[in-house]
């Protein structure tokens, strides 16, 4: 009886120390999140650039709303001056091009959004991973960053986009697989920095599995570089989208792109005055 006690003293205590462990990851969490929401809101430049973006985000998602004909719809005015019923004009085909405006952002968003949500992940992962178990598991990561770091970015690009077929999920596909690098190395860095420390040499001590000490432990104090260059990443995809929609290798007419429209500006007839 006095055994089946203790093993059940026991049992319970360890239960208890989880839960109090549980706890305290959670209000860590919390102050962590508030600690960088209130930094964030101090930084009148961060939140301006917020504001734009959400707007940017709700012009996006409520397009069909905002606009009143279809990015796609020919209304039979052939180059018109903006008006009334015109905000920005039609084209030479006879669309409007406020509405190719605003249906663009969808493009720039899912190019720029997926791209990074696809590299940060692979990025993130290894350079975890490289940081972690160094040896042989680094060496041959980080020889793997170099090479693809060691090829012009944009020429690879163009050439993919080329072999596969220019459309939106190309783009978004070729500019994830090809961005991790920097992000690796940075996560890499991180690592190397705090897997020595003493509450990580405490989770392996408990016992804690290798994924658990990976995402749990060390990812949430390695956020900080992944989030500035996720929003450095963004901006530079769409950006690079709209330079290969302009050169023709990025979204296809009649889809309309920003990259494709200002690449339609370039003929005379549109650049010049308009009757």
């Amino acid at each position: 009886m006095a055994a089946n006690f203790n093993l059940v003293s026991t049992k319970r205590m360890e239960q208890l120390e989880q839960e109090a462990e549980e706890r305290m990851l959670v209000s860590q969490d919390e102050g962590y999140l508030k600690t960088i929401s209130k930094r964030f809101m101090r930084n009148k430049v961060a939140m301006g650039g917020l504001i734009v973006f959400g707007l940017v985000i709700l012009m996006a998602v409520f397009a069909p709303l905002i606009v009143n004909y279809s990015p796609y719809e020919t209304t039979g005015f052939f180059e018109t001056a903006p008006n009334s019923d015109f905000l920005l004009g039609t084209d030479e085909v006879g669309r409007d091009v406020f509405s190719r405006l605003v249906y663009g952002a969808r493009v720039s968003l899912i190019v720029g959004l997926g791209s990074v949500a696809i590299y940060i992940a692979i990025g993130t992962t290894l350079g975890l991973i490289s940081g972690y178990f160094g040896g042989l598991t680094d060496a041959f990561i980080m020889r793997l960053t170099e090479v693809f770091m060691s090829f012009p970015y944009f020429m690879v690009i163009l050439v993919l986009v080329s072999l596969v077929g220019p459309s939106i999920w190309t783009v978004t596909i070729v500019l994830g697989l090809l961005g991790w690098p920097t992000v690796c190395r940075l996560v890499r860095g991180s690592v190397l920095s705090i897997k020595d420390t003493d509450f990580i040499q405490a989770a392996v001590s408990v016992g804690h599995s290798t994924p658990h000490i990976l995402f749990k432990q060390i990812l949430p104090n390695v956020l900080s570089p992944i989030l500035v260059n996720a929003t450095f990443g963004i901006a530079n995809s769409i950006l690079t989208e709209a330079s290969l929609s302009f050169l023709g290798m990025g979204v296809r007419p009649p889809t309309s792109s920003w990259g494709n429209m200002l690449s339609n500006a370039q003929s005379l007839t549109v650049l010049g005055e308009t009757k």
